[in-house]
């Protein structure tokens, strides 16, 4: 992939934490193809660099993310290609499961508009920081379209059917702050904090056991898709595995010496 190409989103490791950050702020980082192939790329590269520990997404200018770039999926003749747009939904689609199967925990940092693809995008990460005059929203249904990548599915299972459903319907914004109190949010910070508040939060989870954190991550997502026993037979597995990793002996080392932990292991492997 060219650095043109690459540039769509762009990439600046801090320690062990990759920012990604949407570059298309001229057009709200409306997603396209071309922001799609960027990110894909660059979690392609992440997933099996065991320097980097955390991912943050996050964006350039005044919104997160305003959707889709609806002009790029149009046909020549500015009318619905339907073809074209089930194709574009499938690479969205694909590029936001490879973040959200990605072993390690993923920040998103909202820093102003956020729906539509945008929301979906927020909603295949693990937490979410929002900037306190970001606006949350599916707003699909404004132009009489359906969410292609997730968003039906993945709403309801953060929000509950109802909130999922008003959200969907109306196609309103709602504040960082309603957000978060729908769960949508895990944070809100003021607006000239949200970078420190996103590098805090990825710092500490960074010091965290890698095969801990990947294995955490796994028994939460597999298991919020299968009855309670078995979730519960899946993170007995898990524990398993994971006790036979170096971070167990170094972190109970540690507890006995009274010092903090000094993990060194990879959080990549499969899922």
């Amino acid at each position: 992939m060219s650095a043109v190409t690459r540039a769509a989103v762009t990439r600046i490791d801090k320690g062990p934490v990759a920012w990604l950050s949407l570059n298309r702020a001229e057009a709200m980082n409306a997603l396209s193809e071309r922001v799609l192939d960027a990110l894909a790329a660059h979690l392609a590269d992440i997933e099996d660099e065991r320097d980097v520990r955390v991912v943050v997404v996050t964006a350039t200018g005044r919104a997160f993310c305003a959707g889709a770039d609806l002009k790029e999926v149009l046909g020549p003749d500015g009318k619905v290609d339907p073809a074209r747009l089930l194709a574009f939904e499938k690479g969205a689609a694909e590029t936001f499961a490879m973040l959200a199967s990605l072993p390690k925990p993923v920040i998103a940092a909202l820093n102003g508009i956020t729906m539509a693809g945008g929301l979906e995008l927020a909603l295949h990460c693990d937490l979410v920081v929002a900037s306190a005059d970001a606006r949350l929203g599916d707003g699909h249904i404004n132009y009489g379209l359906l969410p292609g990548a997730g968003g039906a599915a993945r709403l309801p299972r953060v929000v509950g059917p109802t909130r999922a459903k008003y959200l969907a319907f109306t196609g309103e914004l709602v504040t960082a702050k309603e957000a978060q109190a729908m769960g949508l949010v895990n944070e809100v910070v003021p607006a000239d904090q949200l970078v420190t508040r996103a590098e805090e939060l990825a710092t500490t989870i960074a010091r965290r056991s890698p095969s801990a954190l990947r294995l955490f991550k796994q028994a939460i997502d597999d298991g919020l898709d299968q009855p309670l026993a078995s979730a519960l037979r899946l993170e007995r597995l898990v524990t398993a595995e994971h006790l036979h990793s170096a971070d167990v002996d170094e972190g109970l080392r540690a507890f006995a010496e009274k010092r903090a932990p000094l993990f060194k292991t990879t959080s990549g492997g499969t899922r």
